[in-house]
């Protein structure tokens, strides 16, 4: 089973190394490239001093662009699983496994991580909060499914949606 963490990084170079360094503990069997959307600062230059595969777009193209690169490189190298794990430091490498578990025993082709089922420390502004539960909210109600992070960047998909994102995220 080929297992690719896709990390996308934009102005990172403070959180990307502490990053790197949990992944390394938790899954160092498991392949990463980072996604390096247009950083204007050192991002690049700690990816490298690292050693991990990197992708440097031109430019700040979006998370969307950045997410998709990581996708493309994931199909052209034929991996079975990818998991998107942002490089900012907010997402826990120790629920790597947990979250891939659904995909590996075939009961899910996407498994979207929450940063909301417990308090992890992780805080938002009451704006954003606010959009954030009806966001939530009315995406549940569409799928029948109660969801409590749609814009979670931590998740993890099978080669099938691999290849759908590849093509259309």
């Amino acid at each position: 089973m080929k297992v690719l963490i896709v990390i996308p990084a934009y102005n990172e170079e403070e959180a990307i190394g502490q990053v790197i360094e949990e992944l390394n503990e938790y899954v160092p069997d498991f392949d990463r490239v980072v996604i390096n959307d247009g950083s204007l600062d050192r991002t690049s230059e700690v990816v490298r001093s690292l050693s991990v595969p990197l992708i440097n777009m031109p430019f700040n193209t979006g998370i969307g662009s950045a997410v998709q690169t990581g996708y493309k490189y994931a199909l052209q190298r034929g991996y079975d699983v990818a998991i998107q794990f942002d490089g900012d430091g907010q997402h826990r490498a120790d629920q790597i496994k947990k979250l891939i578990e659904p995909i590996l025993n075939n009961e899910a082709d996407m498994v979207v991580g929450s940063r909301f089922l417990e308090d992890t420390g992780f805080h938002r502004g009451i704006a954003k909060a606010i959009g954030l539960t009806i966001l939530a909210k009315s995406i549940s109600m569409l799928v029948g499914k109660r969801l409590t992070d749609t814009t979670s960047g931590f998740r993890a998909v099978n080669k099938e949606v691999i290849k759908f994102f590849a093509e259309h995220y």
